[in-house]
């Protein structure tokens, strides 16, 4: 029967919908909140149901403790089931019955729909919203602080929604209950429970706003704090490569101690509340026990009225105790979801234009007309690409060659749509990659860069990542044509799984360089993209290796639109013809032969690796040609 219910809601069968830009708005809050919760209409109206239920019957039980104390100070012992039988059997069945049975409703409905299904829910969206944010997204934040707020965000929202709806009907039905139950009895003694409610909501009105911002202030305090221990943890090796484990140290203890000083913050509020609450509860109880007695001894009141009023008192209290911790909750909650909209509230960056189309399989022609480009929002003078015009025919090979910063990357950047560009345009098969959806267009381009890193699964799922479709005999054609099968077939990982089921560790760091690269590789030939784009793709190769794969390459190439990318100029010389780009301008092209009889820009590059190390040069020459290379 569980299962029937749990299956209620489904979190990723709901069609993903991108929470809207909230940032800023005057209504961010709620207006995060009513995203999800609108998708959920009946699960929220029937933990409204509940929830009124609950409290219904909670708000029954010192009425019946009364009715009881009334009946046995009125009936002698023998008649009492005869003339009270009745009475005494609805109690019974309310207890006995109804009321689990609405606390059983209520627990199917928080524990076995919300709390798995409206938590996944939330977390299943954030993310299906986040991983399509633009790259630089990513390059500007923790990505473990990223991954924080958004696990967080879902639990926190649930439990805010569920605890609110449920804390609003006792403090209805309790304060309802209360003031007519006792007024009916005598308005007198009604006045304590009515300044009671009344000093209630005015400690709330002074206590919740400092409470909502500093649960912020926390919430926002342990995401930064996760975020710098994962950012040491994802870089352990250079932490240990450098002996740096007490300065990382110094660097998590700052954001440590930064967080304990706002939670303590925190805590002081609370203590004060608690205090508060404390007190006005004990002047609840002994301000209606004493004006209940001094009623009935004036017999203005009978018995059974007090022994309802003083219970009533005593499960206000309670229930005011148990709100009071809820509410402290709930700012808990409020605050991490405040804190997880800083990275899911957010619009969307680098989103495709409207109207985008898919592109069809292309032939390979990509045109760059006068495209500048600069990074940040103050861009210098110049800008890293200014006005570039270059043409690349399908099938051809081309070279790009520069020291750093020249461009190179920005160029190949622009051409995968992580940026766009401040003027100009590209296309590609004369379809302006503008009016393409991104995902269409990157597929129909390969890359290798020279940072290779890799999935934390298998060798298998990385190799096909490009093509999941791809036959087992053409995975292992792949690992084979980048010579990558010898070592793969060698792999044993932590939980002795070997082969192409090995898992290579977070960004493949169980693999050396050369071994990444060659799975990188593995991945765009199996790809098979019209265009490849080869960013220093064999930096991480050894010699006897690169040579091993050199010819893969050449064939891979064949028939493909290829741009490298590559420092040692020997690698590319070779390329149908070769861009030299100069602070983000085209300063020469050509073949090889012919930029090297231009004894330009190229020429120079040519001879300082080429014939910069020569040991019969003097010393002093050999270390200004090591620095020209180091340059370049």
């Amino acid at each position: 029967m569980l299962r029937y219910f749990e299956r209620r809601l489904e979190p990723t069968a709901h069609s993903p919908e991108a929470p809207p830009p909230v940032l800023g708005s005057p209504y961010a809050l709620w207006r995060f909140y009513w995203h999800f919760v609108r998708q959920i209409p009946g699960p929220v109206l029937a933990l409204f149901g509940t929830g009124f239920f609950v409290a219904v019957t909670d708000a029954a039980i010192p009425v019946c403790i009364g009715r009881i104390v009334s009946l046995i100070s009125a009936q002698q012992p023998e008649t009492m089931w005869r003339e009270a039988g009745t009475q005494l059997m609805l109690m019974a069945v309310l207890m006995l019955v109804i009321r689990p049975l609405s606390h059983f409703a209520q627990f199917i409905v928080t524990n076995q729909i919300l709390t798995p299904g409206l938590t996944n829910l939330v977390r299943w969206q954030s993310h299906w919203h986040v991983v399509r944010q633009g790259w630089t997204f990513f390059q500007n934040d923790f990505a473990g602080r990223i991954a924080a707020r958004v696990m967080q965000t879902g639990p926190a929202l649930r439990e805010s929604v569920v605890l609110s709806i449920i804390g609003l009907w006792y403090i209805l039905v309790y304060g309802t209950t209360a003031i007519i139950l006792l007024a009916s009895a005598d308005w007198r003694l009604s006045v304590p429970v009515v300044c009671w409610f009344v000093l209630y909501a005015g400690v709330l009105g002074q206590f919740l706003p400092h409470m909502r911002e500093r649960s912020r202030r926390m919430s926002e305090m342990r995401s930064h704090l996760t975020g710098r221990i994962v950012d040491s943890y994802t870089n352990i090796l250079t932490v240990k490569l450098f002996a740096r484990a007490r300065d990382e140290d110094a660097f998590v203890r700052e954001a440590m101690d930064e967080h304990t000083e706002v939670w303590r913050d925190q805590q002081r509020l609370g203590s004060m509340w608690a205090i508060c609450l404390s007190t006005m509860n004990g002047v609840l109880m002994v301000g209606t026990g004493a004006l209940a007695m001094l009623l009935w001894q004036a017999g203005y009141i009978a018995i059974g009225a007090v022994a309802t009023a003083i219970p009533m008192a005593w499960q206000i209290s309670t229930m005011s105790g148990w709100i009071a911790q809820q509410i402290a909750n709930i700012f808990d909650d409020l605050g991490q979801v405040q804190d997880g909209m800083r990275s899911i509230g957010v619009e969307r960056e680098m989103p495709d234009l409207p109207g985008a189309v898919g592109v069809p399989r292309i032939t390979g022609a990509i045109r760059f007309e006068h495209v500048s480009f600069d990074y940040g929002r103050t861009p210098r003078r110049g800008g890293v690409l200014r006005d570039l015009n270059l043409d690349i025919a399908p099938g051809e090979r081309v070279g790009l060659v520069g020291r750093s910063g020249a461009g190179k990357s920005t160029l190949v950047h622009l051409l995968l749509a992580f940026y766009r560009p401040a003027s100009g345009r590209i296309l590609i098969d004369g379809h302006d990659i503008a009016g393409l959806t991104q995902e269409s267009l990157r597929a129909q381009i390969g890359m290798v860069t020279q940072d290779t890193s890799l999935l934390h699964r298998s060798i298998r799922d990385n190799i096909c990542y490009g093509r999941p479709e791809a036959s087992e005999a053409e995975i292992i054609e792949a690992a084979r044509r980048a010579n990558a099968l010898e070592f793969i077939e060698g792999l044993e990982d932590w939980h002795n799984r070997t082969g192409f089921d090995a898992h290579v560790g977070e960004r493949g760091v169980k693999l050396s360089g050369g071994q990444r690269q060659r799975i990188a590789l593995a991945r765009v030939i199996l790809k098979n993209a019209p265009i490849l784009v080869l960013d220093e793709a064999t930096s991480a190769l050894d010699s006897e290796v690169e040579a091993a794969i050199q010819e893969q390459l050449a064939e891979l190439m064949e028939g493909r639109t290829v741009i490298a990318i590559a420092h040692r100029l020997s690698t590319i010389c070779s390329m149908d013809r070769l861009v030299v780009l100069d602070r983000g301008r085209i300063v020469e092209e050509g073949t090889h032969e012919a930029l090297l009889a231009a004894r330009g820009h190229y020429a120079a590059l040519w001879r300082r690796q080429s014939g910069g190390f020569r040991i019969d040069r003097p010393a002093g020459e050999r270390a200004d040609a090591l620095l020209d290379a180091v340059r370049i």
